[in-house]
């Protein structure tokens, strides 16, 4: 038996986006080391504050300092991980896993990413150069694999103990 007690063969939805949400948190997790440790020192980028500028678009969050700047851009990456993870737990339940699972959660998720940025005015992708929409999208791939993979091995309803 996974790390998830399991009370029933065939999850419900609910149980399904709950699991989801946490391989997500899980996921983003990944994805923040891989940009710091792999990313970053190869494209030679600074810390991008899109999840912050996202959220004090969204809600009424202006931290005032650097540091709490900081901390709500990784609380709203965390978040948005959640979020992501959670539409790979609806994928999971209608028994898209692995990678068809990751593949149809990523072109849902970040086609309406790339349509979120644009009607919130945080940027315009198709002005963005191809080195930043490669890491943009190498970025969120890493994020919905690890998600995946972390949701089929540890939290899925067939995990393996």
């Amino acid at each position: 038996m996974s790390i998830v007690k399991r009370a029933t063969t065939h999850p419900s939805l609910a149980v399904n986006v709950g699991r989801g949400a946490l391989a997500g948190v899980a996921g983003s997790v990944v994805m923040t080391a891989f940009q710091k440790f792999v990313e970053m020192p190869i494209s030679q980028r600074e810390d991008s504050y899109g999840p912050a500028e996202l959220a004090q678009k969204l809600l009424p969050v202006k931290p005032s300092t650097e540091a709490g700047k900081k901390r709500l851009n990784y609380a709203a990456h965390t978040a948005l991980g959640a979020m992501w993870g959670a539409a790979y737990g609806v994928a999971a339940h209608k028994g898209l896993r692995g990678l068809r699972g990751a593949a149809a959660t990523f072109g849902a998720i970040y086609t309406q990413d790339l349509v979120m940025i644009t009607a919130l005015g945080l940027g315009k992708p198709w002005t963005w150069s191809r080195k930043d929409a490669t890491i943009d999208v190498l970025d969120k791939a890493v994020v919905i694999a690890a998600t995946g993979a972390i949701f089929d091995r540890f939290l899925g309803p067939n995990a393996r103990s």
